[in-house]
């Protein structure tokens, strides 16, 4: 028991790994067979937008490292694909409604910026995400589907890595890279 000296199991944090490179494998498979098929039902090649959960800019401001940490995560995923600069942007979802701002830009801004380049489509990909959940099934799924059919605009989306073996083989590396960490 936790509190009579008996700890069965120590608790170990691993502090950040958004550029473990099989996590920016993973997500380049879900990209390469997501993006394909969508370019080739659009007849044109279509922008990606990469996308993480937004945080109040006082987080970043107060020295958290998210932001930069989120972007680093899409330009490995893009580089393991072979994405150009110009193929791709980085926009922030789910903004919350507490006091003060968040960071952005939106993926609503990126999607009107990209309809302001000449795009009528574009395929979005939640890297700040490993599985389906509400901010994927809900915010992309239906409220950007809806927000860029409205600007005659469609979206795809890739599909989360929920199961993926490469993820898998992604955690047991970092936990590897963890235990030797603290066992020297």
């Amino acid at each position: 028991m936790v509190g009579e000296g008996n700890v069965p199991f120590a608790l170990d944090f691993v502090d950040e790994w958004h550029d473990q490179p099989l996590l920016a494998k993973a997500f380049a498979e879900r990209l390469r067979s997501g993006w394909e098929k969508a370019c080739a039902e659009s007849g044109a090649k279509l922008p990606v937008i990469f996308t993480a959960h937004s945080v109040p800019q006082r987080t970043i401001i107060e020295g958290d490292p998210y932001e930069a940490q989120s972007k680093e995560t899409a330009a490995l995923v893009a580089k393991e694909e072979g994405l150009a600069a110009g193929d791709w942007v980085f926009a922030f979802q789910s903004q919350g409604m507490s006091g003060g701002p968040w960071i952005g830009p939106t993926v609503e801004e990126t999607i009107l910026n990209l309809k302001a380049k000449g795009h009528r489509g574009v395929f979005l990909h939640p890297v700040g995400f490993l599985c389906d959940h509400v901010e994927v099934l809900y915010d992309i799924d239906i409220a950007f589907k809806q927000f860029a059919e409205k600007e005659g605009m469609r979206l795809w989306r890739a599909e989360s890595l929920n199961g993926s073996q490469t993820l898998t083989a992604a955690l047991a590396a970092v936990v590897r890279s963890r235990l030797t960490a603290i066992s020297t």
